[in-house]
């Protein structure tokens, strides 16, 4: 299975950073190929300037990152929930990458797209202050709904699994050395 990580945390020294690492190192440790995708590396103008109107030249960044997304079997998306939604970086990748004829096509007198990525899997690796029953409920879950429903499998990924990691404000060592753990292992035994 070829694995691709979209790490989303604009912050290198972030616990998300530890969490797509020990995912990756997970990963590694099995027969599997996996890669990362770091966005805060990447040398990109984020916003979709002229919408799907007209398209603007993809920078070499963003390229790559589009043949590894569509070489992948396996996507897993590590972020942070900033304001009930992702960082504007990992929302300017998303709108730069997930273009038409690229990760969906527009099919003339049809309501739904045809998915161009069809036959991946997913999961969220999501990480925030406020627990999950707060963001569910109060919340309605926006950022877990935009990525699962409204791109990923807009585009034909599914299914995509979540793991929720909060609260993240004042956590312990040991709450983070065991949420590592569970995400080596994640990685490790994916199927």
């Amino acid at each position: 299975m070829n694995v691709v990580i979209i790490n989303g945390h604009p912050n290198k020294e972030s616990f998300n950073n530890a969490l797509a690492n020990t995912y990756y190192q997970g990963v590694k440790s099995t027969q599997n190929s996996v890669e990362i995708i770091n966005v805060r590396e990447l040398d990109f103008n984020p916003n979709l300037q002229f919408g799907y109107r007209k398209r603007t030249e993809l920078e070499p960044g963003l390229q790559l990152a589009i043949e590894k997304i569509k070489a992948a079997d396996h996507l897993v998306w590590v972020l942070p929930v900033w304001w009930g939604g992702m960082p504007a970086m990992l929302k300017g990748f998303i709108d730069r990458t997930f273009l038409p004829g690229i990760m969906f096509d527009i099919e003339e007198e049809k309501f739904l797209p045809k998915k161009l990525l069809k036959g991946k899997t997913a999961r969220l690796i999501i990480t925030s202050d406020s627990p999950r029953w707060y963001y569910y409920l109060y919340l309605k879950s926006p950022v877990i709904n935009q990525l699962k429903k409204g791109i990923l499998a807009f585009c034909g990924v599914k299914p995509t699994k979540l793991t929720y990691i909060a609260p993240i404000k004042n956590s312990t060592q040991d709450f983070r050395k065991e949420w590592l753990n569970k995400v080596f292992n994640l990685g490790k035994n994916l199927k």
